[in-house]
């Protein structure tokens, strides 16, 4: 529950600081004396967006602060969800900056205004007379049937199945457009794949094999060539091995008579050798050298294949070309993959159907169960806000699709009459049994919900005398289960309550200022007799008050 509330520099307000208890607490004050400040001043701190015309003085910023006790009500897992430090006492903080920049604080730890309205759902409920049309919607009338039926974790568990089969159902999607496109090019690709698996880019050099194919189209050039240098090196009388041995016998001859000789002897006996070496290896490639068109026509078509492969591709190697073989056969084989994956998915979606359909039918299951409860509560609730013949009756539509709680639509019909047929909610019931029908729902929630705060405003606009005292009893009855605030202008309501704050107007320095205050005893008489009887108190009108009061 709310335990105070600070504010500083917000609209009429310079600064203002109140307590709170639990119970039921009432806020009353003159048309425009600022109740609505009060109430805009929660909203900011509980993350409504603000604008500079919040600060009442423009060059100084405005703070709101508010202090929870939460020790009751189970929050730590939003804290450690959230990743905020959780405290008993919270206190929430927001701050406008004359700049027009906002700022929000839980427990001193910064957090954007999202946050802020995630954690104050789980705080105050602010409810005003146009509130009454969340009525005529169904996912409130859902929340209604559901707190009822005690549903809330089973509608969280459906949610977070529903939300992983939407997953799945999203990545099936997508896997399957991926397929048809991957079917479209499936003929082109392994067409492409397999010009290139045929000509083993693997097992091949091409370096090499254009050596080679140079080599068989050029035999007779370098036999002749060969032959040439063969005889050069080898004629008898000039030949090159002849003349070196010539050489190598004369220093032979003087080696004995100096080192200088010995090592230059040295050096031509090594080139004979190498000689000698470089004649056997002509004659071996001459011998070898084989014209052999049949080899030479193969080389050519291979590497024809090859070249013609990389001009399609826009390459210039085999390592490219090997490359673009990889892909293609991962493009090819993926194919099967995107289909072992979809029956994958298929599987999961299986599992998750059969258990959203077990959780979509013990939820309906539930809201047949507690639609006697709730329309018995309903019925007695009215019965006493001046509705004594009202009557409902809600319809289940299955559905063959998953909704966000489940798998069935639903209709609250209303008659406020004997007699009268009934129609739907939304359509028949007027604005004052809008009203009267939230209330007692709100009384019902009471029960069932862990929420610490309620705030009516002005919910009993229209209604006076035992209706209003009624309505006071109800709410005062909710405060038996959480704390309960009524901004009224009915004494009989006023009357009711357990603490009592005013919010009137002041003029200090020229200037107009929204104050609240805690009534004593005595104030309430006379603040209750001015709502009996108008400015001029008359000894009946506090008479009545006191008689009220009691």
């Amino acid at each position: 529950m709310i335990q105070s509330l600070s504010i500083q520099n917000f609209a009429l307000i310079e600064k203002m600081s109140v307590d709170f208890s639990g119970g039921f607490s009432i806020i009353t004050g003159e048309t425009g004396a600022g109740k609505s400040i009060l109430l805009g001043a929660l909203g900011l701190v509980l993350g409504k967006r603000a604008d500079l015309s919040s600060l009442k003085n423009k060059e100084e910023k405005c703070v709101i602060e508010a202090q929870f006790d939460l020790a009751a009500y189970r929050l730590e897992p939003f804290f450690e969800t959230n990743d905020l430090d959780y405290e008993p006492i919270t206190i929430l903080r927001r701050e406008i900056l004359p700049s027009g920049k906002s700022r929000a604080f839980v427990n001193d730890t910064p957090v954007n205004l999202q946050e802020l309205q995630d954690l104050s759902e789980f705080l105050i409920d602010v409810h005003s007379q146009h509130q009454t049309r969340e009525l005529s919607e169904n996912q409130f009338q859902f929340q209604i049937i559901d707190a009822v039926a005690d549903n809330n974790l089973l509608v969280g568990s459906y949610q977070k199945i529903l939300k992983q089969y939407k997953h799945q159902l999203g990545k099936l999607e997508d896997l399957k457009i991926q397929l048809q496109q991957s079917l479209k090019e499936q003929d082109y690709n392994t067409f492409l794949l397999n010009e290139l698996q045929t000509i083993s880019l693997a097992h091949l050099d091409q370096a090499a094999l254009e050596a080679e194919f140079e080599q068989l189209n050029n035999v007779e050039f370098i036999k002749e060539n060969l032959h040439k240098a063969l005889s050069v090196a080898t004629d008898e009388q000039y030949g090159v091995v002849h003349l070196l041995n010539e050489i190598k016998s004369s220093l032979q001859k003087i080696a004995g008579f100096g080192e200088n000789y010995q090592s230059i002897f040295e050096r031509i006996n090594s080139t004979a050798i190498e000689m000698h070496d470089i004649n056997r290896e002509l004659e071996k490639f001459s011998e070898g050298l084989i014209y052999d068109p049949t080899k030479l026509e193969l080389i050519q078509q291979q590497l024809q294949s090859l070249y013609t492969l990389q001009k399609k591709h826009q390459v210039n190697s085999v390592s490219e070309l090997l490359e673009i073989q990889n892909e293609l056969e991962q493009q090819v084989d993926g194919i099967s993959q995107i289909e072992s994956s979809i029956q994958a998915i298929e599987n999961v979606l299986k599992d998750l159907v059969v258990e959203l359909d077990e959780l979509a039918l013990k939820i309906q299951d539930n809201r047949v169960k507690a639609v006697p409860n709730l329309t018995q509560q309903w019925t007695e609730i009215l019965a006493q806000l001046g509705m004594p013949n009202v009557r409902f009756k809600i319809e289940f539509t299955p559905v063959n699709q998953y909704l966000n709680n489940g798998k069935s639509e639903m209709e609250f019909w209303f008659a406020a009459n004997l007699g009268s047929d009934f129609g739907l909610l939304k359509k028949v019931a007027s604005g004052g049994e809008l009203s009267r029908i939230m209330l007692a729902t709100k009384a019902i929630l009471a029960q069932y919900s862990k929420l610490p705060t309620i705030i009516f405003d002005e919910i009993d606009t229209g209604v006076s005398g035992e209706i209003a005292s009624k309505m006071a009893e109800i709410m005062k009855s909710m405060s038996r289960n959480m704390q309960v605030f009524a901004i009224t202008h009915l004494p009989q309501i006023a009357a009711k309550g357990d603490i009592h704050f005013k919010v009137y107007k002041s003029v200090q320095g020229g200037d107009t200022l929204s104050e609240l205050k805690q009534l004593t005893e005595a104030e309430r008489v006379e603040e209750i007799a001015q709502m009996l009887s108008g400015a001029q108190v008359s000894e009946s009108a506090l008479n009545h008050a006191r008689a009220l009061l009691n």
